[in-house]
């Protein structure tokens, strides 16, 4: 899909794949904003029940799953379940699934949880909604890294983790 991300128009769902929950945000590729939008549990499995919800409420041209590298870039157990729940993702709802290197998201998401709590924005029982947080800078970074891709120009596109 080398050029799949410069024809992406409309509304994209991300997720921060986890072991017990799986963060979700939903943005826009118009105004180039993301926000956090809901954290599913995991049990054994994802509650594919919900994400079908989501994904047939907000229609996405596109779903972004963020990837847990190594510090080095490398591939990590982690990075090939979420590999595996993008592959899942795709096959179920016949979107293009992409991904996005989501090295720092968790800490990002633990400063900006921080922040809201100073400002009374949310309290300690929001927590989980971390992992939403998390979702939703990697659609940020995704986003902003896509804006400055100029259309059609495939040599100047942004690297992408490669696909193991």
């Amino acid at each position: 899909m080398p050029d799949e991300a410069d024809k992406l128009t409309g509304t994209l769902l991300a997720f921060d794949f986890g072991h017990r929950r799986i963060g979700v945000a939903v943005g826009q590729t118009l105004t180039g904003s993301a926000n956090p939008l809901a954290v599913i549990s995991k049990t054994n499995t994802p509650d594919w029940q919900a994400i079908g919800r989501l994904v047939k409420e907000w229609k996405p041209v596109a779903m972004v799953v963020g990837l847990p590298l190594a510090a080095d870039g490398g591939e990590t157990d982690m990075s090939k379940d979420a590999r595996s729940f993008g592959a899942e993702l795709a096959e179920r709802h016949t979107i293009p699934v992409l991904f996005e290197d989501e090295r720092l998201t968790s800490f990002s998401a633990d400063q900006r949880f921080s922040a809201a709590r100073a400002q009374g924005g949310m309290r300690r029982k929001d927590a989980a909604m971390k992992d939403a947080m998390a979702a939703q800078i990697i659609l940020e970074n995704w986003l902003q890294k896509s804006s400055q891709t100029a259309p059609g120009d495939a040599n100047k596109k942004r690297p992408t983790p490669k696909e193991g």
